[in-house]
């Protein structure tokens, strides 16, 4: 089950399960998350998508991203792919920020259409291991570097995390 996303209406309520590329070929509605790590300074936690990625490869996105498993809670599933994906325990705190609904459309015709759940969480000393089956590259970078960067750079950053920036941007500037 872990290729399979969970379908769902816009209040969240789930409606099925499709198979995680179809899904996307047909821009069907599903779960995700989208995660903050921040460190003391205030930076968050970016990284470059690795090559071998179906779309968006060697973008940069948040600190990490995915679909929960069928049967898996949102907080399961986000600490299962930061252990996946950035080598970390399991025991980070997450607390979810805000949801919304976006979609996206890829030049290979792949659609995100996800109700997305926001996590944020803090890390210290973090030594920046990674799993490059996943991930290319991180860096640290302050928000609003990132926000100039994007500004000057859009083509180096995937579509969702633009969108997910500028929701997070407007959420906690409330």
């Amino acid at each position: 089950m872990g290729d399979h996303v969970i379908l769902v209406n816009p209040e969240d309520q789930v409606i099925g399960q499709m198979e995680k590329i179809e899904a996307h070929e047909k821009g069907v509605l599903h779960r995700a998350f989208s995660i903050f790590l921040f460190n003391p300074e205030g930076e968050t936690l970016i990284q470059q998508r690795a090559g071998s990625k179906y779309h968006s490869p060697l973008l940069w996105t948040n600190t990490c991203c995915s679909h929960p498993r069928v049967g898996e809670t949102i907080q399961e599933a986000a600490k299962r792919r930061l252990t996946e994906e950035l080598c970390l325990p399991k025991g980070i705190m997450l607390n979810e920020s805000f949801s919304f609904i976006y979609k996206a459309k890829f030049s290979n015709n792949l659609i995100e259409h996800e109700l997305d759940h926001v996590l944020i969480g803090e890390i210290e000393n973090y030594n920046l291991s990674f799993n490059k089956d996943e991930i290319n590259s991180v860096k640290w970078v302050s928000l609003g570097d990132l926000s100039t960067d994007i500004e000057k750079s859009p083509e180096e950053y995937t579509e969702w995390f633009k969108i997910i920036l500028r929701e997070y941007l407007n959420n906690i500037s409330k």
